[in-house]
Parts: structure tokens; sequence; C-alpha cells
């Protein structure tokens, strides 16, 4: 294990997801990278791939399946990771980050990734118990639990690509399941029509059904969901509803300490915030007026905020690269 020094500059992360991930594996594996690196994670655990949650959901894989760093990788790299400590103010004068754990760090430079948030339509109803997001590992876990009840049934509302992930494995839970889309035809910014259809139909022969142009009116239950009412009235009967319509950047950190932002935390082609001790990556990201939801962008400002950090010219831009997909065994390309 790595002893931190004085002459070490303290590195602090805020979001512990696998853009900030890949960032250290760049950063350690430059012989000059001489930082003392604390971690703060809102969630209780260490780096995990969220791509693979699909088959954590599925059951195909577990959790111990899925991680990327264990605890003797931090212990190794001389890493200070606090699991479960959200990060709820930032004093940019005294340059310090404090959770609501109660845990106050400094910092020399400081690293926001905060990753996004998911959109949740405000339909009458949408705060039922019940309504739930697929987003990280609590939500998988929550949907199991919810599986594992004799014929239960699933709405799930997007046909993006975290909809139609969802949707696959929570019907190889044995749920039965819906998924509404808005679009006439599926993961409309990916697909063209011809091979929307083509999913679609894939999709049906998996016992997935499937109802485009549908629009949702409320979710109805009393305290809890039972149903989805769309606005030509059609009703479908319901234990849980997935909303999976999109994210948002998770800005709200930065905004709140006077950092520049719009949609995103605005950055540089360093990755260099308003302040120029702080960097932000990955999904909470503004980058030459675009968000980036994606893998391969994100690697790339890994890449590139590990150059920065440790004094070589290195730039963002903005490229991207095109990213293999997979739902229920179609495979697919996003550009």
């Amino acid at each position: 294990m790595l002893a931190p020094t004085d002459t070490k500059e303290r590195l602090v992360i805020i979001g512990n997801g696998m853009a900030p991930g890949r960032m250290l594996e760049h950063l350690f594996d430059k012989e000059d990278a001489g930082f003392d690196v604390t971690i703060f994670n809102a969630e209780p655990r260490v780096n995990y791939n969220r791509l693979m949650l699909s088959p954590v959901l599925s059951g195909e894989k577990t959790y111990a399946d899925i991680i990327t760093h264990d605890d003797a990788w931090y212990s190794q790299h001389g890493v200070t990771l606090h699991k479960g400590a959200k990060v709820t103010d930032i004093d940019r004068d005294a340059k310090t980050v404090t959770s609501d754990t109660g845990i106050t760090a400094p910092y020399d430079r400081l690293v926001i990734a905060t990753g996004s948030n998911p959109f949740i339509i405000p339909l009458p109803g949408h705060d039922l118990r019940g309504v739930m997001v697929y987003r990280d590992l609590d939500d998988v876990d929550q949907m199991i639990a919810e599986s594992a009840k004799p014929n239960a049934k699933a709405v799930v509302i997007g046909g993006g690509l975290l909809g139609l992930e969802s949707a696959a494995g929570l019907k190889m839970q044995g749920m039965d399941v819906t998924v509404l889309h808005l679009m006439p035809t599926l993961m409309e910014r990916q697909l063209d029509e011809a091979s929307g259809h083509l999913l679609e139909q894939a999709l049906i022969d998996r016992d997935i059904k499937i109802m485009t142009q549908a629009s949702t009116d409320h979710i109805a239950g009393d305290g809890k969901v039972e149903k989805v009412v769309l606005k030509d009235g059609t009703e479908l009967d319901a234990d849980i509803v997935v909303m999976a319509v999109g994210i948002r950047p998770s800005k709200a950190l930065a905004e709140e300490i006077g950092l520049e932002t719009e949609h995103g935390i605005i950055v540089d082609d360093c990755l260099r915030t308003s302040d120029p001790d702080i960097f932000a990556l990955g999904e909470c990201v503004q980058h030459r007026g675009q968000c980036y939801g994606l893998v391969a962008p994100l690697y790339e400002m890994a890449r590139v905020l590990a150059e920065t950090l440790v004094g070589e010219q290195s730039a963002y831009a903005g490229s991207v690269t095109a990213t293999k997909l997979k739902v229920t065994g179609v495979d697919l390309y996003s550009a």
C-alpha cells in the first residue's frame, strides 16, 4: 500500500462510477502521478460496471461478477474510499469537501464526477410506491425483489436502451412485461425505422409486449402502483412501473458553489470548470454545448483528464466513437 507523503497533491473525487474509475487507471499507469487520492461515493460499495446491470437483473450475473475495482485495488494504490458518503458541501475558499456522514477532506485539485439523474415524468401517480428507475444496483435489487412475487406485472415507460434492457431482464426473472414508447419505433435515436421494427419483433418473439406511439396519462393505485392508464383510455395492470425516459446531468452540487453550468457542468477541452482547481468528468459534463451518455466519450474524457492532471498536453475534442450495444441478443451500434 502506498503511503501518502507531504509532497503529494491531494486529489479528491466526488463520484465513483465508470469514468472516474477509468481516469484513475490511466493516472496510476503514469510514473509521475504523485497524488494522495480520496473518493467520496454516494453508493455504499466499490466501483462496478454499470453496463453489466442488465445481466445482474436477468439473473445471469451477480454483483460480485461486475466489480471493476475491489477493496484490495484501492488499498494497493493508497486510495481512501468513503462509501455511502454523499458530498453535500464544497468550500472553494477553504478547498474542502464535506459529506452527509460528517467527513471533511481538503483538496488541491477536485474532480466532480456526479454522473446523471434519471428523469421522472411528473405524471399523476409518479410518486406511488412501485414506481422506480433503472440506474444503479439498488434499483436492480428492488426490481428483482418485486419480480419474485407470483404473477407479477411490469410496465416499462421508455423504449430506449435502458428501458429495453430493464424489460428484458424483468422478463427473464419471470415477470409479465409491457413496454410503452411514445415514438413510432424503438430506439429511434440510435436505429433507423427498419432496424427499430426488427428490434421490436425480436422482443415480441421473447414474449415482451411492445406498445409504440403510446402516451401515458397517469399511474393509478391506492398508495402503491396498480395500473397504468394511457391517454386513449387503455388500462394496463402493473405491480411496478419502470421509468426509463432519459437522464439529466447531475449539476446541482456545482451550481450551489457557483460553477458555470447550463445543461451540465461546463468544462473546457482539459475538463477544467470555471474554477481552475476543479475539474468535471462523465455524464455531468457539458463540453462545447454537448452532454454525453455513452461510455466511449466518457472514457476518452477520462484519458484526457489523467493526462491533464500530470501536466501533459492533452485536449478532449468531443468526438464520439462508435459503441456496440446489445439488447436481448440483438447487436446494435450507436455512432
